[in-house]
């Protein structure tokens, strides 16, 4: 519930402010003074008369009405402080500093409890509690630092975390990050991430508001808000990245599959992010340099131009570039002549383009120059120039400014000197520009960018899958959980258009053999029980005979377990994978890849959120590491890409409408230029 009040309150009060500045009621005062805030500051304090030049009020019966409550005090006073202000004085938005809630013990959840009743029966907003507060443009409620530079197209900063929040803004500020607001949500009781996502999606003003939104999120509550507003927001000009912590794979439960064994929360965090159109990033310091990044004019191309006084920085961003996917194509022919007869003897300018150490500020804007207006296959142009301390670097950096308000082309300076050059990095930042000091991060930054797909289409596409069918097999299950039978299996991907291979399943030899003969030899020969078949020598292949037969079906019978023998007619192929698991909250994750051993061994698989689109299933399958094999190398046929991308769009729509699938793999699809058929699959259900 955010109000006028949290926003652009008329009067502040600060419950616990003191003078000591070094304590977090004496610094959110300091904030507030320092930051210019307008409005009626009031404190409460029962020792002081004045605090930092405020009357102080002994008690909160002596302070008039107020817009903003700030609480500095104890988690035990908190929830009276909230019940008196909210009924007797007015107040309809809270930000609760103070520790000692939900975050520590049950008692301090209780607290949190009665302080969000007060908060819902008063129709109050309620930022924390246990953060560091709320910085915007109007007011300055933090007791942090450091304060970035405000202004209204600055980034948005919403962050789960106080102290990352803090380590965060200490990143950005040294690369001249600008920011809108920063959003300290604590605990998140009432107003979380995906609740301030809402109120700037459903009041976004694109002429007005900050386009670029940055997210540190520990727990994602409800990810199907933060799916529909994100997307929203991206959609309407928008761009946003984030760092989702605690998705790691340790500790997390025992699987029985490969899609169990692989798949965890943060497969659906990439599934999640990937539908969204977010750019995901995994430490501070490439979360700013994303945001920075964003705050430049948008490249579509991928062709980088690099423009360097030191040859050793160059080489790494070109290597850092090209591993990503981008380029940085070789200059030459008369152009790049021209250009290299107007620097000093030694330059080069085969890409990148060294001036040398003895370049002038002049050569700098010559080069980009050319770049800019000569060199038309360049999209974008990265400029590395410190210094060893020898010369200042104010008419460079000056030349750099120019440039970059002058070029259509994105500039990216690279400014590693920030110890040695510090006051011209920081007059240059002054100047409204960002900087990136590491040329790896930068190039690590951009590839995640340009990875990252637009936002998804969410209908789900029911073409081709009978959905009525697929319900009337999984009411007809047994109630309970398990694996369910071949036949059901054979029949739910029948039902979604997946095509199988010819198989027969029973305990009877002669009917094995039987059909074995119907369909032809070679056949697989599979045991049925036994959840990993090839571990426990359940799977034969290329069996030519029915004497063969014979024999592996009486083999297979004796392992433990072991129910019934399968029969496939034996087909080749490129062995793929498809996969899925219901991950609570965010719903089934899908996951693909090679298959056969490979799944489990290589672990080279991307993820998707059902439903998927097709343009999300082609996106999924062009990210693979593996990728290369799929679409044929080294005079090897690539297999077909669309029914691949069908048959991943097929399943999640299955899924969509039988929930009660909690877990599947078909391991693998045998895939060739024509067609891609699933062999074998495995269904956990849960009724």
């Amino acid at each position: 519930m955010i109000n006028r009040q949290l926003l652009q309150p008329e009067s502040i009060v600060v419950i616990g402010g003191s003078n000591n500045v070094h304590k977090p009621g004496g610094a959110v005062v300091r904030n507030l003074l320092s930051g210019g805030y307008t409005g009626v500051l009031r404190v409460v304090n029962p020792k002081e008369d004045e605090v930092q030049g405020i009357k102080a009020f002994h008690d909160a019966k002596e302070v008039p009405p107020t817009d903003l409550a700030i609480l500095v005090v104890a988690a035990k006073f908190c929830p009276q402080y909230v019940e008196y202000l909210a009924a007797e004085k007015g107040v309809r938005a809270f930000i609760i500093i103070s520790a000692g809630f939900s975050e520590e013990t049950y008692e301090g959840a209780v607290l949190e409890q009665q302080i969000l009743d007060t908060c819902e029966k008063f129709g109050c907003a309620l930022i924390g509690p246990n953060c560091i507060g709320l910085l915007t443009r109007h007011h300055h409620s933090v007791f942090t630092k450091p304060i970035p530079q405000l202004n209204p197209k600055g980034v948005d900063f919403i962050s789960g975390s106080g102290a990352t929040a803090v380590f965060i803004l200490e990143s950005a500020v040294t690369k001249g990050l600008p920011f809108n607001s920063v959003w300290s949500v604590g605990n998140g009781k009432q107003i979380g991430i995906e609740a301030v996502l809402e109120y700037m999606d459903e009041h976004f003003d694109a002429e007005r508001d900050s386009l670029v939104k940055l997210l540190y999120i520990e727990n994602i509550a409800d990810p199907d808000k933060l799916l529909f507003h994100a997307t929203s927001l991206i959609r309407k000009g928008c761009r946003i990245a984030a760092i989702k912590a605690g998705s790691s794979s340790a500790g997390s439960r025992a699987a029985s599959s490969h899609t169990g064994a692989i798949a965890s929360s943060d497969s659906a965090v990439e599934a999640l992010f990937r539908k969204a159109g977010i750019v995901r990033c995994f430490s501070r310091e490439e979360l700013t340099t994303v945001g920075c990044i964003f705050t430049l004019p948008r490249f579509t191309g991928k062709n980088f131009a690099i423009v360097t006084h030191a040859g050793g920085p160059g080489v790494m961003l070109t290597d850092a570039l090209s591993k990503g996917g981008m380029k940085v194509p070789q200059l030459s022919g008369p152009v790049a002549d021209e250009l290299k007869a107007q620097l000093f003897p030694g330059s080069s300018t085969a890409n990148p383009i060294d001036i040398l150490a003895t370049g002038t500020p002049e050569h700098l804007g010559i080069a980009i120059d050319y770049c800019e207006h000569r060199f038309d296959e360049i999209d974008a142009i990265a400029v590395i120039f410190g210094t060893p301390g020898l010369v200042q670097l104010y008419e460079t950096y000056d030349v750099l400014h120019k440039k970059i308000l002058e070029c259509h082309k994105p500039i990216f300076p690279v400014l590693p000197s920030v110890n040695t050059a510090g006051p011209e990095v920081q007059e240059f930042l002054s100047r409204g520009h960002v900087n990136f000091s590491d040329e790896v991060t930068l190039a690590t930054a951009l590839t995640q960018i340009m990875k990252t797909p637009e936002p998804a289409d969410q209908n789900v596409v029911i073409n081709g899958v009978d959905v009525p069918r697929i319900r009337r097999i999984i009411d007809g299950l047994a109630p309970g959980s398990g694996y369910i039978d071949p036949a059901s299996v054979h029949e739910l991907l029948s039902a979604a258009g997946i095509a199988t291979v010819p198989e027969f399943v029973s305990a009877a030899k002669d009917e094995v053999s039987a059909f074995a003969e119907r369909v032809g030899f070679p056949v697989v020969a599979k045991v049925v029980g036994p959840v990993h078949k090839s571990d426990v020598g359940g799977v034969t292949l290329n069996i030519r005979s029915k004497e063969v037969l014979s024999a592996e079906f009486d083999r297979m019978m004796q392992i433990p377990d072991a129910t019934a023998v399968m029969v496939q007619k034996m087909i080749r192929g490129t062995e793929l994978f498809i996969g899925a698991k219901y991950e609570p909250r965010f719903g089934h994750v899908v996951l693909c890849g090679l298959g056969g051993i490979f799944v489990e061994v290589l672990k080279d698989v991307s993820s998707g959120l059902a439903p998927l689109s097709y343009e999300e299933a082609f996106s999924m399958i062009h990210s693979l590491r593996g990728y290369k094999i799929i679409r044929g190398t080294r005079g090897q046929r690539g297999i077909n890409e669309r029914k691949y991308a069908e048959i991943i769009v097929r399943l999640s729509t299955l899924l969509r409408f039988a929930t009660e699938i909690k877990e599947m793999d078909i391991n693998p699809l045998l895939a060739d230029e024509n067609d891609v058929i699933a062999v074998d699959a495995r269904i956990l259900v849960e009724k």
